[in-house]
C-alpha cells in the first residue's frame, strides 16, 4: 500500500475532493454519462450501418467509439457547469480517460481493417484496446513509475539466470508490435505475389507462406533482444518446446510438411476437381495445414494435408480441365439402333458447355435383359459448375425425342409358365 505522501499529484487532488460535496456531484455526472453512453450504444449504434465500403468503415469506427464519446460529451457538459462552483479533479481525470479510450478503440479498429478485417487483431481487438487503455490510465494518474518499480523487483528464475517481470511484459509488448508489423508486411507481400498471374499458383502460395513464417521468426529475433532478453537464456525452454513438438504435435508438423510438399510438387492446385477420402469437389483454398474442397452441393470439407499424401487422390483436372460425362440410356431390341443413337446424340446439340473437341458420341455398352444399353459420352471444360442441371435438360430432351421418333424405352418383363396339370383339372 502506497503512503499518502507518495501518491501522484492527480490522485492526491482527487482524494482531497473525497470528503467534499463536489465529489458526489462529480460521481453523479459520471453515472449519468455512463447511462447515456449505454443507451446510445444500445439503441443508436445498431442503426449506424452504411452500404458504401468507405462510409461503412467510418461508421464501424464510430460505433466502436460511440460509448466513450457519448459519455465524454456528458462529462464535458457537467464539468463546465460544476467548474463554476466546485473543483472538478475527478471529472478532469474522466475526460482524459474517456478521450483516450475513444482514440484507442478507433485506432485498433483501423488497425484491424489494415490487416484485412480478420486474423490476430480481430480476435484480440478488445484485449488489445483494453491493455493500451490501462497503460495510458496508469501513465495519466502517475501510478506507472511505482508499478514499474515493483515489477522490476519481481525476478523469475530462467535456467542459470533470472529475468524481471517488467522485462517479460516489455518483451511481450515488443513481440506483439513486431508481430503485427510482420503480419502486415506478410499480408502485403501475399497480395503482391497472388496478383503475379505469370507465376504458378502453387509457387505463389509457397512463397507467401514461407515469407510470412520468415517474417514472424524475424519479429521474435528482433523484439526479444531489443528489450534485453538474451536468446540463449531461452535455450532450456526451447529444448522443452522442441521435445513437446516432436511427441505431442506430430500430426500438426506432418500436415505442415505435407502442405509444402503438395504445393511444391503441384499435384493439387486451386480450382482442381478432386476426389479424396470419399469427398469430391473443387479445391477453393490451400493453406500450409489443410485445404478446403467445395462439393457441388455447396458444402465445404476441410481436409488435412497429410491425408492427400497418405491416401489415393483422384484429380479430375490434373493435366487439363476437361471431364467426361457419361449418361446411360436403354432402348428395346426392336429399335433401329442407329436411329436411336442419332436421336440420343442430337440431345446435346443445344448445350453450350459441351465441348466440340473431343466430339460427343454414343456407344453400345451391353445387351441387357430388357434392351440394348447405350451410353451418351461428352466432355465439359468447366466441371466445377456441376453437371446436375445439364443432365436433367439432356435427359428431358432424350425422352421427348425418343417419344417423337416412336422409339420405346423398355421396362423389365417376366414370362411366367405353369407346368403340369391345367387350371381346369385342378379346379
Amino acid at each position: 500500500m502506497l503512503e499518502a505522501a507518495a501518491l501522484p499529484p492527480l490522485i492526491e487532488k482527487v482524494l482531497t475532493d473525497l470528503p467534499q460535496v463536489s465529489f458526489l456531484w462529480q460521481l453523479g455526472v459520471i453515472a449519468i454519462a455512463l447511462v447515456v453512453a449505454w443507451l446510445a450504444n444500445r439503441f443508436v449504434a445498431p442503426g449506424m450501418k452504411l452500404e458504401h465500403a468507405a462510409l461503412a468503415l467510418g461508421a464501424g469506427g464510430l460505433r466502436r467509439a460511440l460509448f466513450p464519446l457519448s459519455a465524454l460529451v456528458v462529462v464535458l457538459v457537467g464539468r463546465t457547469i460544476l467548474r463554476k462552483i466546485y473543483p472538478v479533479h475527478l471529472l478532469d481525470l474522466a475526460v482524459s480517460l474517456l478521450l483516450a479510450l475513444a482514440i484507442i478503440r478507433l485506432a485498433v479498429y483501423m488497425l484491424r481493417h489494415a490487416f484485412g478485417g480478420s486474423g490476430l487483431v480481430k480476435r484480440f481487438e478488445k484485449l488489445l484496446s483494453g491493455t493500451v487503455w490501462v497503460g495510458f490510465a496508469l501513465y495519466v494518474t502517475g501510478l506507472a513509475p511505482d508499478l514499474l518499480a515493483v515489477m522490476e523487483e519481481i525476478r523469475l528464475p530462467l535456467g542459470k539466470e533470472s529475468i524481471s517481470l517488467l522485462t517479460i511484459i516489455n518483451g511481450l509488448l515488443a513481440v506483439t508490435v513486431t508481430l503485427l508489423v510482420a503480419l502486415w508486411l506478410g499480408r502485403m507481400a501475399e497480395e503482391r505475389l497472388m496478383s503475379a498471374t505469370e507465376m504458378d499458383i502453387n509457387m505463389r502460395v509457397v512463397l507467401s507462406k514461407a515469407l510470412q513464417a520468415g517474417l514472424i521468426l524475424l519479429a521474435f529475433m528482433i523484439a526479444l533482444p531489443a528489450v534485453g532478453i538474451n536468446l540463449t537464456a531461452l535455450s532450456v525452454f526451447g529444448g522443452a518446446l522442441g521435445v513437446g513438438l516432436a511427441f505431442g504435435l506430430q500430426k500438426i508438423a506432418s500436415n505442415y510438411v505435407s502442405g509444402f510438399i503438395i504445393l511444391l510438387d503441384r499435384s493439387v492446385s486451386l480450382g482442381h476437381i478432386i476426389t479424396v477420402d470419399n469427398r469430391q469437389g473443387q479445391v477453393t483454398k490451400m493453406t500450409a495445414r489443410y485445404l478446403v474442397v467445395r462439393s457441388l452441393d455447396g458444402t465445404e470439407s476441410i481436409i488435412p494435408n497429410e491425408t492427400l499424401i497418405t491416401s489415393t487422390v483422384v484429380n479430375h483436372s490434373h493435366t487439363e480441365p476437361r471431364v467426361r460425362v457419361a449418361m446411360p440410356v436403354q432402348v428395346s431390341y426392336e429399335t433401329d439402333i442407329e436411329q436411336a443413337r442419332r436421336v440420343v446424340l442430337d440431345a446435346v446439340g443445344g448445350q453450350s458447355r459441351v465441348l466440340k473437341d473431343p466430339a460427343p458420341f454414343v456407344a453400345i455398352t451391353g445387351l441387357a435383359d430388357s434392351g440394348v444399353n447405350l451410353e451418351l459420352n461428352f466432355f465439359v471444360g468447366d466441371p466445377e459448375q456441376g453437371t446436375g442441371v445439364m443432365r436433367t435438360e439432356i435427359y428431358s430432351r432424350i425422352l421427348q425425342d425418343l417419344k417423337a421418333a416412336g422409339i420405346p424405352i423398355p421396362y423389365p418383363q417376366r414370362e411366367v409358365r405353369i407346368l403340369g396339370r391345367s387350371l381346369d383339372e385342378t379346379g
